[in-house]
């Protein structure tokens, strides 16, 4: 089979399915590209044991067609060599061998494929599924509001991933790993039946960065097992984690009388400049409330070192002190879009509520933050 292709357009696509491959397969065929061509349509498979991610380009000047596995490492390297020019491939259906052809460079490269009847097949999900169709800007915003408060302990796979909660009124994406817990909910989306699923984090940072060029809605299909994502360029198939995933609304308290409201650009390079001087075993930084302002605090009694900065703010409530992990606060604050936010507590022991003040009506975001003893 013979097809001429834009280098950079071929790059582009291989690079977005290459994040698939692991460094380490203990399949050698999983090292590879799988190419099928069918007229004018070049589709490109890249895959591990749980996740396959399918690509396709158009093609010019097609001539036969045929499925090949394709050296990932060299194909990559190859074509990160060359500018923007259209490149020749000439695939022999008998032996597999590859030549790639430039006539800017006048150039010639070769190696050899493999059979592809070794590559895995996209799983097909069971029939007693469920759909629905997202906004590739909806699922964006909640993969990124949530990806950061995900576990990364092994012995808890559940909350390594993300849950996805569709209801006849909403979407709710929610991630935690029991210090910080992140929910946010798309009235957007709904879905006639009560359903869930929990994606892994790998297919969760694929998403992450297929969506930001996707417009109009992605197709979300899944059953016990699996779930199947249909993006305008991607398709995504990829198992999902077993398990029962925590209750989290047991530890979102209700009852939170102290309410601050601050700018968030402020707060936050306030805290980032604090945290410097914060204990580096803990990263504690003590936060001071008192009516109309706020102090932030850090000290290391180990390096005699200390800093505090005092911010304006709109606080209602008792005089309290509290303390939290100041990278957990730095995280939750990056990840937050609104000018102001509201920070709710109860007491200085129990969780703090984090939101952003000007809320979308379509959405409703909340952070949830453990406290630390100061």
């Amino acid at each position: 089979m013979k097809f001429s292709v834009s280098s950079a357009t071929l790059l582009t696509h291989l690079q977005t399915v290459s994040r698939v491959i692991n460094s380490k397969n203990t399949l050698p065929i999983l090292d590879n590209f799988l190419f099928d061509l069918q007229g004018d349509k070049l589709t490109i498979t890249a895959a591990d044991m749980e996740t396959t991610l399918v690509t396709s380009v158009v093609v010019n000047n097609p001539e036969g067609s045929g499925i090949v596995a394709l050296s990932a490492k060299i194909l990559l390297d190859t074509l990160k060599e060359f500018s923007d020019e259209p490149l020749e491939f000439h695939i022999d259906d008998d032996n597999y061998a590859m030549t790639i052809t430039s006539n800017a460079n006048n150039g010639i490269y070769n190696f050899v494929g493999l059979n592809a009847d070794e590559f895995p097949k996209m799983r097909d999900l069971e029939a007693e599924n469920h759909s629905l169709e997202v906004p590739a800007s909806v699922l964006g915003m909640g993969i990124t509001s949530t990806i950061f408060a995900t576990s990364d302990d092994e012995m808890r796979p559940i909350m390594s991933g993300i849950l996805f909660e569709v209801s006849p009124t909403n979407l709710t994406f929610v991630a935690t790993d029991g210090y910080k817990l992140v929910r946010v909910k798309s009235s957007n989306v709904k879905c006639e039946d009560n359903c869930s699923f929990v994606l892994p984090k790998k297919p969760i940072s694929l998403l992450k960065a297929i969506l930001p060029k996707e417009a109009g809605n992605v197709l979300v299909k899944f059953d016990k097992k699996n779930v199947y994502f249909e993006l305008s360029n991607y398709k995504m198939v990829c198992r999902l984690i077993e398990g029962n995933y925590p209750d989290y609304n047991k530890v979102i308290p209700t009852d939170n009388p102290n309410k601050v409201t601050i700018d968030r650009s402020s707060f936050l390079n306030a805290l980032r400049r604090i945290s410097v001087y914060a204990s580096q075993s803990t990263s504690l930084v003590k936060l001071d409330l008192d009516e109309g302002h706020i102090t932030c605090s850090a000290q290391d009694f180990d390096f005699s070192i200390s800093a505090n900065e005092s911010l304006s703010c709109s606080y209602e409530g008792t005089p309290m002190s509290i303390g939290f992990k100041s990278s957990i606060l730095i995280d939750m604050l990056n990840n937050l879009s609104s000018d102001n936010v509201l920070l709710e507590l109860s007491n200085s022991v129990r969780q703090g509520l984090l939101s952003p003040l000007e809320q979308n009506e379509t959405e409703d975001v909340l952070m949830l933050l453990s406290p630390m003893q100061t």
